[in-house]
């Protein structure tokens, strides 16, 4: 985050648990910045994630994998902005913090799939947090009606619905595949993370 800090910039996030991030991630980020072309595009996984039991023991290797995936992909930045803050990693003290680092910073683009964004409402901070941000919608499900989420706009929330066709990749299916030693994850996670995954014995148990 070496910006000048006086430059209006658009910022694009990704944020996310990443346990491990995978190809339909990066998928969805290069559509997203093709489409939008910000100044900065950050992947943040989260350290505490605050919705999801987590594995603390995988806290660092998480961020790792996300590096390594983003390695290939100088318009992505990793950001281990959650790591070094103590707590749970709410959404809405990450986004004022960047609007600290950076204050000329336009509404922050917030990448968020419909899975997760259907439960916005219960996010710490939820308010203020939807004045802060456009939420970036990508479909995360098998049959969507974009009719559904229309209630959020009447409360508020600032979004966009994004045509990316679905693709039925997630991280609990590549971990329970991967526990289980059943069929094959290497299509759907970048080269240099599966390295990783097999180096480390992750996910094995």
């Amino acid at each position: 985050m070496d910006s000048n800090i006086n430059q209006v910039m658009k910022i694009c996030v990704f944020q996310g648990t990443f346990n491990p991030i995978h190809n339909a991630h990066l998928r969805a980020a290069k559509y997203i910045f093709d489409k939008l072309k910000p100044d900065k595009f950050l992947f943040i996984p989260a350290c505490i994630p605050p919705h999801k039991d987590y594995d603390s023991k995988m806290t660092i290797h998480r961020l790792e994998m996300v590096k390594l995936a983003l390695s290939e992909y100088p318009e992505f930045e990793p950001s281990d902005i959650e790591y070094r803050r103590s707590g749970k990693s709410y959404t809405y003290n990450t986004i004022i913090e960047l609007y600290k680092m950076f204050p000329k910073l336009e509404k922050v683009y917030f990448l968020i799939g419909t899975d997760a964004f259907r439960k916005i409402e219960t996010w710490y901070n939820t308010e203020e947090l939807k004045k802060l941000v456009k939420f970036i919608v990508f479909i995360r499900e098998e049959k969507f009606n974009p009719s559904e989420l229309n209630y959020l706009k009447d409360k508020g929330y600032d979004f966009e619905i994004q045509k990316l066709p679905f693709k039925d990749i997630s991280s609990t299916k590549i971990r329970e595949l991967l526990k289980n030693r059943k069929g094959n994850v290497k299509s759907d996670i970048p080269e240099k993370v599966m390295e990783y995954i097999e180096k480390n014995g992750l996910y094995n148990s």
